[in-house]
């Protein structure tokens, strides 16, 4: 990403996690057939949510954190070419440990095995 975004208080830029595209069993699963993810990884993150009395209360995720998020949250941008989501951080349903990077592929259904899933409140 060539050009640099930072979400305003507290709003986090996510970009999709892309789901394998066979399951463990070897069966291909087409493009028509699919959800969009609901997991991201938080890219960047705003300084966090302005209190009553004024004060910034810093958000729990930051960058780099693997996110759960609900089927329609945020809002669908473009930058450079490329999709993500802009949300607040109180549409965020959890914070995945665990979870394996972007650079390794996994089967689909082979995820709830090894991750931990941390909700904050």
């Amino acid at each position: 990403m060539a050009t640099k975004f930072t979400p305003l208080h507290d709003r986090i830029l996510v970009r999709r996690v892309e789901e394998a595209d066979t399951t463990r069993g070897g069966i291909i699963i087409p493009d028509s057939a699919k959800d969009k993810p609901m997991e991201g990884e938080v890219i960047s993150a705003g300084k966090g949510k302005i209190s009553e009395e004024g004060k910034v209360r810093p958000l729990d995720v930051k960058e780099g954190d693997r996110i759960l998020f609900g089927k329609y949250s945020g809002t669908e941008i473009k930058i450079d070419g490329e999709d993500f989501i802009i949300m607040r951080e109180e549409e965020v349903l959890g914070v995945l440990s665990g979870a394996t990077t972007s650079a390794k592929k996994e089967h689909a259904g082979s995820r709830t095995a090894c991750t931990k899933i941390s909700f904050r409140s």
